[in-house]
């Protein structure tokens, strides 16, 4: 799906499909972090079954978000306590839900000037879309 352009700036998520996300109008084949700080970069996550805190702590290192979106992919994947820790000892709001949403949400939030990190899985392939 491809997102209107808007004045959300310039990492804004303007596209997402099956195996791909779009930030500052480069598409990308592979899970990604997007934020207001920096530009956008690799997030080494194979898929949402293997996320580990290791993955989220670098998420607030770089500076404290106001909050943190998790795109799980085509579908929302609820995260345990013990994942999401480095988020909730860092004291930042945490937010999961499917990447779509978490696209949509980003661009809203940084539309509005807000810190906001996200770290999106690229949507899944459907049936017949590989």
């Amino acid at each position: 799906m491809k997102l209107n352009q808007s004045e959300t700036g310039a990492f804004a998520v303007t596209g997402y499909g099956p195996g791909y996300l779009i930030a500052g109008g480069v598409r990308y084949g592979h899970a990604l972090i997007v934020s207001t700080e920096a530009p956008p970069r690799r997030w080494p996550l194979a898929d949402i079954s293997s996320l580990g805190a290791d993955l989220l702590a670098p998420l607030v290192a770089g500076g404290k978000p106001e909050i943190v979106l998790i795109g799980t992919g085509s579908h929302q994947v609820f995260q345990p306590p013990a994942v999401l820790r480095p988020l909730i000892e860092a004291g930042v709001g945490i937010e999961v839900m499917n990447t779509a949403a978490a696209c949509r949400t980003f661009n809203l939030l940084q539309g509005e000037g807000r810190r906001v990190v996200a770290a999106l899985c690229c949507p899944e392939p459907g049936p017949g879309q590989a």
